[in-house]
């Protein structure tokens, strides 16, 4: 393992920090691995602890560093407003947070066209979902099992997995349907042969358990914490024409998937459909809190009645957001993210042959998923964490997700090299051998 040098004299710990953490903080944060290390410090796709070791980062704080840790030319920028003005309430007028929001009406699909900015992943899908309501006047909601929209007490209850929906009290009027998990299809179907029968229970749930006019369906256009789940090629125009026919909006959720994640600029340009609000935030400021939600104007301009966001759009966040759609542009990690998705999977494919806990691989560029299942397809969460913590040890940080939480998550800053990532499975192929998985 690589280390730099060792400064342990100035940090507690992780021992101390776990300390601290159980007096101090609520118990509901918990933490990856068994003998959690104190990350200290970030060099693009590179981490270090407090003890100077040095690890190939292969989850990005999940789909956030998409540019790369402490990267120099975004952090300059940042630098440089930091020093300059950091905050003003969006109720005055700056440029920056007007910039970005053209900026993202040039890059988003289709006619999506005016934003409102706000600071988190929850933030902007809790506003979609006010919109929409606005916009249709109804208060129903469809969401798909498996997706995880937030943790707020609607985002929530538009959450589809038990183990995030801890408010004992719901909001109702929210229906769930079938998520297209491929790999486990209750069709036995093969994404090659598949019919998109799940689509089937979309179009019966509105005519029977609604209104009949919901106000939105909302999706994840890859869901991440179900498990790497991509949807096969044709299931959102089917779900867009259930949609449209019935009056229902379309929310995709971005918040994971966006920007060159998945070697598109947004997850839902490989599927050829445009959603009527898009919502968006982790790697949109590469570690500087901002999110945000852009609809259509048609959409958009039901929004009259007075609102704003103290901290949305300020100064520091939107210059963030300016510079990394710069530089995932003028750097081509959409290109990268690809290519290197490409090799990743196929790399798991071939280790998949000689280690059949490997059940399946999956993804889209750089966000790929590798489930570890018994020999009877149940999930093996157990073998997984032991597989995460000895690359951990190796020098190598990745990530899990899954509803059995038993599915290895590639989600890696998308500036990683081939080397990068044939040395992250050579350590998976070693440590598969040396367990005897």
């Amino acid at each position: 393992m690589d280390t730099a040098s060792p400064n342990e004299n100035i940090y507690i710990g992780a021992a101390a920090i776990l300390e601290k953490k159980k007096k101090y903080i609520m118990p509901c944060l918990g933490h990856f691995y068994r003998e959690p290390r104190q990350i200290v410090r970030g060099e693009m796709q590179y981490l270090y602890d407090s003890a100077g070791r040095k690890y190939l980062d292969c989850f990005a704080g999940v789909s956030v560093i998409n540019c790369g840790h402490c990267n120099p030319a975004i952090n300059a920028a940042v630098t440089e407003q930091l020093n300059t003005l950091q905050h003003v309430c969006n109720i005055y007028l700056t440029e920056n947070f007007v910039n970005l929001a053209e900026q993202l009406a040039r890059i988003t699909p289709g006619r999506l066209q005016k934003s409102f900015f706000c600071s988190t992943g929850t933030e902007a899908n809790e506003g979609a979902a006010l919109l929409a309501q606005i916009a249709t006047g109804s208060s129903e909601f469809i969401a798909l099992r498996g997706g995880l929209h937030g943790r707020t007490k609607l985002t929530m209850s538009l959450t589809g997995i038990s183990m995030w929906r801890t408010d004992p009290n719901p909001v109702g009027g929210i229906h769930f349907v079938k998520n297209p998990y491929c790999y486990r299809c209750p069709h036995k179907h093969t994404p090659e042969e598949c019919g998109i029968d799940c689509t089937y229970e979309l179009e019966e749930t509105i005519k029977s358990a609604t209104s009949g006019r919901p106000a939105a369906f909302i999706a994840e256009s890859i869901q991440g914490n179900a498990g790497i789940i991509v949807p096969p090629k044709n299931y959102f125009k089917r779900v867009k024409e259930i949609l449209d026919h019935y009056g229902v909006l379309f929310i995709a959720d971005e918040v994971q998937t966006g920007f060159a994640r998945t070697g598109r600029m947004f997850a839902i340009e490989h599927f050829g459909v445009t959603p009527d609000i898009m919502t968006v935030a982790k790697a949109l400021g590469n570690g500087a809190p901002i999110s945000a939600f852009i609809a259509t104007p048609e959409v958009a301009d039901t929004y009259t009645k007075p609102g704003a966001s103290t901290l949305g759009g300020n100064p520091v966040s939107t210059t963030a957001g300016l510079q990394v759609i710069r530089y995932i542009e003028e750097h081509n990690l959409i290109g990268n993210a690809e290519q290197r998705g490409k090799q990743l999977r196929a790399g798991l494919r071939e280790i998949q042959k000689r280690h059949p806990i490997i059940g399946d691989v999956r993804g889209l560029g750089l966000m790929v998923g590798a489930e570890f299942v018994h020999a009877d397809k149940s999930p093996a969460a157990a073998e997984l964490d032991l597989v995460l913590e000895d690359l951990k040890d190796r020098g190598f940080i990745v990530g899990k997700n899954g509803i059995g939480r038993n599915v290895m998550a590639f989600q890696p800053p998308l500036i990683i090299t081939e080397e990068n990532v044939n040395d992250v499975l050579n350590a998976v192929e070693l440590v598969l051998t040396e367990k005897g998985f």
